[in-house]
C-alpha cells in the first residue's frame, strides 16, 4: 500500500511563487507515475501536472503551463509542484495522486493513491 502526504500549501499573493511536496512511502518511488491535481469550490477536479516514472515526460494543463514546474527527486523520494507567478484563479486544495503504471494518465479515476490534500489560496 503506498502513502502520499502532500505538505507546502497556504496563503500567498497573486504574483508569488510556492512550492508543494509529495513523499510517497511503503512502495519504490521509482514504479510511480506521479500527477498534481487541484479541486476548487464548485468546480470539478483537474490535473495540473504528471510526471512519467523516469522523470523524462512531464504534462501541463493549458492553466498553469509556463507557470508551475513539476519535478522528481528519487534520492528524497519527492515529488514537487513548483508553482510561480501565482493567480486568485489557482486557488484550490491540491492532490498528489500516483500510479503504478507508465503512461500519463489524465484523469483522477487513472490514478490509484491520493494525498490528503493541502489547501493553496491565492489573493489579489
Amino acid at each position: 500500500q503506498l502513502q502520499l502526504v502532500d505538505t507546502g500549501g497556504g496563503l500567498v499573493q497573486a504574483g508569488d511563487s510556492l512550492r508543494l511536496s509529495c513523499a510517497p512511502s511503503g512502495r519504490t518511488f521509482v514504479l510511480y507515475t506521479m500527477a498534481w491535481f487541484r479541486q476548487a469550490p464548485g468546480k470539478e477536479q483537474e490535473l495540473v501536472a504528471s510526471i512519467s516514472r523516469n522523470g523524462d515526460t512531464t504534462y501541463y494543463s493549458n492553466s498553469v503551463k509556463g507557470r508551475f514546474t513539476i519535478t522528481r527527486v528519487s534520492a528524497e523520494n519527492t515529488v514537487y509542484l513548483q508553482m510561480s507567478s501565482m493567480k486568485p484563479e489557482d486557488t484550490a486544495v491540491y492532490y498528489c495522486a500516483a500510479r503504478p503504471r507508465a503512461g500519463m494518465g489524465m484523469t483522477g479515476a487513472a490514478y490509484d493513491y491520493w494525498g490528503q490534500g493541502t489547501q493553496v489560496t491565492v489573493s489579489s
